[in-house]
């Protein structure tokens, strides 16, 4: 079991050990419902784009390569820590159900609260959820909708996957060391364990996420995928790709959950590619 969990978990958690060196960009806070949210504004481009972290994810973790190597002239990259993650804390990651709801709507908010009426949306992961989510509901808040790693509903054999998950123990000290640095032992294993435990439940209640919202979603979207992810069914892309309009994918034949980061260059000029179009 635990050769299995090791071989799960390196390719998945591999986007935590991603450098936590900062780069000049300059992070600022911004209050929204109750939250002070660390974000980054970089580039004098008039094309907005969010990017928009997974699980405990922050701005550096998850989108260091797209935040220093996005064409600042093309863009203005706007990056944050999601709430209750990195140091958009106090308070703590506050799990439900509807979590992926509440992210969406800060994330909707801080775009507003900046002064931006219409943007694009990287989204990985949790974030591509979120960030599904949101297009769907402010369609005319967003121009193009880029996601990855991402689902709309679960399967009830990925209740195994996210069981294998759970113990950080198992983790190399690799994968813990930046989290827990971040968070602190204790508080990285309630962090994780409440996902765990967020995303099961979700699981046992249908499995759906926003499965709903697609339909909603009015903007070109990029879908891109890992066929060697892990974490994400190979059906789920299809069927995003069948049920979100005026949708393509891009598949990375070796890529696995963190395509944007292991391929970073092959990503970032599709992507550029994309909303640029």
């Amino acid at each position: 079991m635990l050769k299995i969990c090791q071989k799960l978990l390196k390719p998945s958690i591999k986007r935590f050990t991603a450098s936590y060196s900062y780069s000049t960009a300059k992070e600022s806070k911004i209050e929204i419902d109750g939250h002070s949210i660390n974000y980054i504004k970089e580039g004098i481009g008039d094309h907005h784009v969010l990017c928009f972290p997974g699980a405990l994810g922050t701005i550096w973790s998850d989108f260091k390569p797209q935040v220093e190597n996005l064409d600042k002239d093309k863009f203005c990259v706007i990056a944050f820590d999601p709430p209750g993650y990195g140091f958009s804390r106090p308070p703590d990651k506050s799990f439900g159900t509807d979590f992926y709801e509440k992210d969406a709507e800060i994330a909707y908010k801080l775009m507003k609260k900046l002064g931006i009426k219409k943007f694009s949306l990287l989204g990985w992961s949790d974030g591509g959820i979120s960030s599904i989510i949101l297009s769907a509901n402010y369609p005319d808040s967003v121009k193009k909708l880029v996601i990855w790693g991402a689902n709309s509903y679960i399967l009830p054999e990925e209740i195994n996957t996210y069981e294998k998950l759970r113990d950080i123990s198992k983790w190399s000290d690799k994968m813990k060391a930046p989290l827990i640095k971040l968070y602190g032992e204790d508080g990285l294993k309630t962090l994780w364990n409440n996902w765990c435990d967020t995303l099961i439940e979700i699981a046992k209640k249908g499995g759906n996420i926003c499965k709903n919202k697609l339909d909603y979603i009015q903007c070109p979207t990029f879908i891109l995928h890992g066929s060697k992810d892990p974490m994400i069914a190979g059906e789920h892309p299809e069927f995003l790709l069948k049920n979100i309009k005026n949708a393509k994918i891009k598949i990375f034949p070796e890529g696995k959950h963190n395509i944007h980061l292991r391929y970073a260059d092959e990503f970032n000029k599709a992507v550029t590619q994309f909303l640029l179009e």
